[in-house]
This record gives C-alpha cells, structure tokens and sequence, in this order.
C-alpha cells in the first residue's frame, strides 16, 4: 500500500473518527509542549555535565560504614544522639533530619543523575553524540572501572548507629538510579555508544536486581505497606526495562494492580499511611510522584496502568485528583502542616506532566510549568524520583 494511500486513509478516519485521530498525537504534543518548557534548562544542564569529572562512592567514604570504600553508605535520616548517652544508640525523631548523618555518597549520586540525565535529555534534543560520549565517562567510573565503580548492594544504606550496620528501607536511597536507567535507554542506540561497556553495565544493573529480589533487605522492602513498598516497586520495574527482564516487569504491573493500589489508596485517592506522617503532605506528593512514575514505566497498549481501575472504582486518576488542588494552591491543604520542608514544596512533580500526558489534562500540565524544576534543597532532591522527564515521555 502506497504512503499517498495510507495518508487519505488516515485524513479519512480522522474526518469520521475525530476522538481517534486526536487522540493518537496526544503523548507527542505534551512531550513537545515539555520540550519547550525545560529546553533552556536542559541545555544549561548539559553544558554544566560536558565539564564534570566522575564522582562515585569510592571519592568520600565514612568511619561509620561497615562496608569497603565500594559500598554506598548512608545513615537513617531521622535518627540523632541520645542526650542522655551521647556515646550510645541512636533514637528516632521522626520527620526531623539529623545534619550529622554521613550524606556524601547520597550527594554523589544525585549528582551522577543530574549529569547523566542532562546529557541524555540533551541528547534526545538534538542528536549530537558528544553527550553520550560524556556520559559514558560516568557511568564506566559508576559500573565498569575496578578502582571507582559501585558494588551492585545497599546493604550498608541508612545504617542506625549503635543499631543496625544497614537496612531494608535503605533500598529507597537508589530511586537516584531510576533516571540513570533511563538515560541509557535513551542514549543506548547512539553511534557513540561503547557496546561492550552497555553490556557491563546492564550486567551491574541484573547483579543489583538479583540482590533487590532476593536478599532479606529487599525482600523486606517489597513487603513495605507505605510509600517504601511503591519505590521498591518502581525501582525494580525501570532496572528490569533497561536489562529486558520481562518476568520483573510482569511481577511488578501485577504488584501494582493486587498490592500498592488496593493496600494503599483511599476511596478518595488519598494514601492514609503517608497522611498519618508528620509529614503528610511531601509524603503524599512523594508516593504519588512513585506510582505514577511506575505507570509510566510499565504502561503497553495491552496493559495499561493508567487505566487500570479496582472493583470500587479507584485507579491512579483518582490519586491525581485528589492532591492536584492542593499543589494548584497549597493554602486549601486541609490536614496538618508537615513538620520539616514545608514551604519547599511542591515543586513541578512528575505526576503532573505524566498524569497530564496520559489523560490529556492541559490544566494539570500549565500547573507543572509555572512549578519549580530545578529544586536545590537536598530534601526534596532526595524524595523527587524524577527531575528529567523528557526522557521519559
């Protein structure tokens, strides 16, 4: 069949079907919209990354780590000295960050997110393989090269001093590896890009998902009932995407549908266990950004998350509007003020622009755009799964 032919069928039934035709185009029109929204931003970005140098885990490391200068370390954020024995355990302020904890090895790799996503966004925009060239510097220094690469584990993350030398919930630190996952699908195809060394590192990436699913912590962060349970999720889904691993994919879309929406969500779209926090609102804004990221990741023409809808009527729809008037205009929150970060957020949360892309809400978008996209508080860097997201639409 000829492209002229093909081309009156298709006038055609945009002329009988106009809902099919217009809806066809929808996802590009938003990612040319966002495009044009981040594009100054990302060429900003991109000229700032053309001239970093590689910092992994093994730059900085801590006394406290009882790991080897390989192995990522961070301490549980909301855990201080005990004033009546300073010397000893670590007690639990919740909400309220301590800012003696060891944070080097957490700030080294949002870091290595920004540099890899700005690049690859960079990359996306115009071709040019000079941006993959660059960031396949980091990502040998994060996953190849013997002396600065990263053990693929968390088992020394958000350790407790005088408790706990790692734990489960820790995993949730390499959410920052999310967009470096999806940087490399971007830019995988590239002429630039090293074959062998795209090997080693989709094999450090199966290496880390071996040890998600099957070590204690990551067993135990799967079982997590509130937003840890999501990120554990969402991680596993986008490392199983760039690596092919389609029985992951499917045990995470079918997690989703039976575990994180049904245990999590409210008939209202709201996430009680983030709203019992003394933070509810970054927590909520926080869970929501993870499950919508994990419907962008998973969502096919034959199992779409988007559209998936519990017997009782609650899909992810839901969750966006419940909180989309409270970011439209924070002062309508009706619960209680969080008790750290309040006036950081919200920011321009990937819920909005992926939200807006997949059911076509121009409102939830313009809210994205006029919303803050380059955050540099260390708070809302930590818990903003996504920063780049035209590499995800």
């Amino acid at each position: 069949m000829s492209l002229r032919i093909l081309f009156f069928i298709f006038l055609i039934i945009g002329y009988v079907f106009p809902g099919a035709a217009a809806r066809q185009p929808a996802g590009i029109n938003f990612e040319r919209k966002a495009t044009k929204v981040l594009r100054q931003q990302v060429f900003e970005e991109a000229t700032w990354a053309l001239m970093q140098q590689p910092v992994t885990v093994t730059t900085e490391s801590s006394s406290r780590s009882a790991g080897t200068k390989h192995d990522f370390f961070s301490e549980g954020d909301y855990w201080w000295p005990d004033p009546k024995n300073p010397e000893g355990p670590y007690i639990q302020k919740d909400g309220l960050t301590n800012p003696g904890n060891f944070v080097a090895h957490r700030q080294a790799m949002i870091r290595f997110s920004k540099i890899i996503c700005a690049l690859a966004s960079a990359y996306k925009i115009t071709g040019d393989e000079k941006y993959v060239r660059h960031a396949l510097v980091h990502l040998k220094a994060w996953f190849i090269n013997p002396e600065t690469l990263m053990n693929p584990n968390l088992q020394f993350a958000q350790a407790i001093r005088g408790r706990f030398t790692g734990r489960g919930i820790g995993i949730i630190d390499t959410i920052q590896l999310m967009e470096v996952a999806q940087g490399i699908i971007v830019m995988e195809d590239s002429k630039a890009m090293d074959k062998a060394a795209l090997k080693g590192i989709k094999e450090w990436f199966s290496k880390y998902l071996t040890w998600l699913t099957t070590h204690p912590y990551g067993k135990d962060e799967m079982n997590a009932e509130n937003n840890h349970g999501t990120c554990w999720v969402m991680q596993v889904a986008s490392f199983a995407k760039l690596t092919g691993n389609k029985d992951l994919m499917k045990f995470c879309s079918d997690r989703y549908k039976t575990v994180l929406l049904p245990n999590q969500m409210a008939i209202d779209g709201s996430f009680p266990r983030e709203l019992k926090r003394t933070k509810p609102y970054g927590y909520s804004l926080f869970n929501l950004d993870a499950m919508t990221t994990l419907c962008q990741i998973l969502s096919t023409k034959k199992d779409n998350l988007w559209e998936y809808k519990l017997a009782d009527g609650r899909t992810i729809r839901k969750g966006v509007e419940y909180l989309f008037p409270y970011v439209a205009d924070k002062s309508k929150w009706p619960l209680s003020k969080d008790v750290m970060y309040w006036e950081n957020w919200p920011v321009a949360h990937p819920f909005l622009v992926f939200g807006a892309e997949a059911f076509g809400k121009d409102n939830w978008f313009t809210t994205w755009s006029s919303l803050e996209h380059n955050p540099t508080v260390e708070e809302v860097l930590r818990n903003l799964p996504i920063r780049h997201p035209l590499i995800w639409l």
